[in-house]
């Protein structure tokens, strides 16, 4: 008995061994005859609502997976066969059941695409995105979850979600392409990733990486409810976008309805806003890398309005928090809210929105504002302390507004120099050009901690005084604006000093008739009980009405031009005698002075001004 046991065992294995050859040896022809002769292209059709084409010669592979290897794929349009596809491969290798080959049914595991590529169209609300199939498996999934969403849309009945298999599809090396003017343009392009969506009724998630835009970016999005989502009702959602010039997540609920909306948490960061707006297309010419920012915020609202509230802002290193909204009118993207910093950079903050200067930060740069015209912008901002260059402030409240073709930051208040500050800056393009204005008004301010704090230390009044500037001019670059600009200048101190002047030394030195630098006497500083200043500008030339500063029973007095091209000087200057009747207050009136009291004329350049003496001081007679 167990002999014959033994040998019963032995033939059945042998029976068994010898079913599996001829399976796997009859696989390959089963499905060539039953499978692959149209069953897998309807299969897909099915399932795709795509009319599917299959151009070369199917191949069956047995081992390691029982899979059918696909050439030459086309999924198109039923209704317009002269179409391009809406999506193609040059290979697609589907992984199939080899129970339900056997019983001549195609049941997919799993698809790979090989070098596919996706046709878009732009829709009316600028996306992109292919041509919707007229049916197929999972469009009638989609129509059954929408229906049930109908029914109850605040609590659906998940449980009478379709439960359909699908599994999981892999892309290599795609691309996304659109038509533009006859030809078509790519989107994105060397597109590899896998989305798995094991049947309809389950979650999904789906990883992807590619070159958008001229930049590598990597994108992974998921969802415990996508058929939801794909109905348009709201279902959880994550999504993760990297890219050099910037990152995005959101972890939240979405809906992606004709009412789009999302609630959740996102954020967002960009080493430079302006790089980040230029890789988006938007249009705005790349300037200097500067302009860092990063959010992180609840954020809420529909596609065409998003709202960030309590939101913590850092705009190059300077942390803030407050509230914005985001919107899209017209095409152009719109920003508005409230910020509030600690510490702010207000020249960082102004190179985001405003071309202060050209990309090498030079003053002959041109000035970029298209921005103005592709970006509605208007925030309200504060700091406990700011600075502007060199220059500390505190307590500041300013806004800054970009619209139509006008671009303007004003700091309305501002604590500087131990009084007050107030400035503003406005770019205006119209069709006869940019036009630029500044304006500056510094109240009650320590006259030598202006001077220090702007470089303009020398012959500036120590004492407290009030400064006011106002400069208006067109020009393509910050030099012609300069050089054609008019406006204002105007200033009161009282009693302090003047540095940079020696006046025992300038009057030794003008008794002597030779002309001399006025740094060979700047190694000390005059005592004065005021000073006063009053120039017009007209195209960048700057004419001083009125500069006199009173030391003593001495008044000087200077009047001229000084012309912003070249830098020069022609000033004339003199010392008048306050006890005299008629003391003269101008160039003109100092003809008539004593004899005893000194004139000069003072030329060379900004940098470095030359005294000439025109009537050198002699002993009173």
């Amino acid at each position: 008995m167990p002999s014959s046991w033994m040998r019963r065992g032995v033939w059945a294995a042998a029976l068994v061994g010898l079913v599996a050859i001829l399976v796997f040896v009859a696989l390959p022809f089963i499905a060539s005859t039953r499978i692959v002769r149209d069953r897998i292209a309807w299969e897909m059709s099915a399932w795709s609502g795509y009319r599917v084409t299959i151009a070369g010669a199917p191949q069956i592979e047995v081992w390691p997976q029982f899979r059918a290897i696909l050439t030459q794929v086309a999924l198109s349009k039923w209704t317009d066969a002269s179409e391009q596809p809406v999506i193609e491969a040059e290979r697609i290798e589907v992984g199939l059941s080899a129970m339900a080959a056997l019983r001549g049914d195609v049941v997919f595991s799993s698809a790979r695409l090989i070098r596919p590529t996706i046709r878009v169209e732009r829709t009316a609300d600028g996306l992109y995105l292919p041509a919707f199939p007229e049916g197929g498996r999972i469009s009638r999934s989609v129509d059954a979850a929408r229906a049930l969403l109908a029914a109850d849309p605040a609590n659906p009945d998940l449980g009478r979600l379709p439960a359909d298999p699908l599994g999981i599809f892999e892309f290599r090396d795609g691309r996304i392409v659109a038509s533009a003017n006859g030809k078509e343009e790519e989107i994105a392009t060397s597109l590899t990733g896998q989305a798995s969506w094991s049947a309809m009724n389950s979650s999904a998630s789906l990883t992807a990486s590619g070159i958008w835009h001229g930049e590598g970016v990597t994108l992974e999005a998921s969802s415990p409810k996508p058929l939801l989502l794909a109905a348009g009702g709201p279902a959880p959602f994550t999504l993760n976008f990297k890219a050099a010039p910037a990152n995005l997540s959101f972890d939240g609920t979405a809906s992606f309805s004709a009412n789009a909306y999302v609630d959740g948490q996102v954020k967002f960061s960009a080493p430079s806003l302006r790089r980040m707006l230029d890789w988006s297309g938007t249009g705005i010419a790349p300037g200097a890398a500067i302009g860092s920012v990063s959010i992180s915020s609840k954020v809420s609202g529909s596609a065409g309005r998003l709202k960030f509230d309590s939101a913590e802002i850092v705009l190059d290193k300077n942390p803030g928090m407050g509230a914005l909204d985001f919107a899209l009118a017209e095409g152009r993207p719109v920003v508005s809210g409230t910020l509030a910093f600690e510490t702010l950079d207000l020249g960082s903050f102004l190179s985001a929105f405003t071309p202060l200067a050209s990309s090498a930060g030079q003053v002959s740069g041109e000035i970029d504002t298209s921005f103005a015209d592709r970006l509605n912008l208007d925030l309200r901002l504060s700091a406990a302390h700011a600075t502007a260059g060199a220059i500390p402030l505190a307590e500041v409240a300013a806004t800054a507004q970009v619209k139509n073709g006008l671009a303007a930051f004003d700091v309305s208040d501002a604590v500087a120099f131990g009084g007050n500050v107030q400035t503003s800056l406005r770019f205006d393009r119209d069709p006869g050009g940019t036009q630029v204005e500044m304006r500056l008004l510094a109240s009650d301010i320590n006259g030598g901690a202006f001077g220090a704090a702007t470089g303009m230390s020398r012959l500036m009044p120590t004492g407290t005084g009030t400064i006011s500037v106002i400069l208006k001019g067109p020009g393509k670059g910050w030099n012609s604006v300069l050089e054609n600009a008019d406006g204002s200048i105007t200033a009161n101190f009282g009693a302090g000093a003047l540095p940079g002047l020696n006046l025992p030394a300038f009057l030794k030195r003008n008794s002597e008739r030779g002309f001399f630098p006025l740094d060979d006497v700047d190694d000390g500083s005059l005592a004065i009980e005021g000073a006063e200043l009053k120039a017009s500008i007209s195209k960048g030339v700057v004419r001083i009405d009125k500069a006199q500063a009173v030391s003593g029973k001495s008044r000087l007095w200077l009047t001229g031009i000084m012309p912003y091209a070249g830098r020069g000087l022609a000033l004339s200057g003199g010392i008048a005698d306050t006890t005299a009747a008629a003391a003269p207050a101008t160039g003109e009136g100092a003809a008539a002075a004593p004899a005893n009291l000194p004139q000069f004329f003072v030329g060379g350049s900004w940098s470095r001004p030359f005294i000439s003496p025109v009537r050198p001081a002699t002993p009173a007679q």
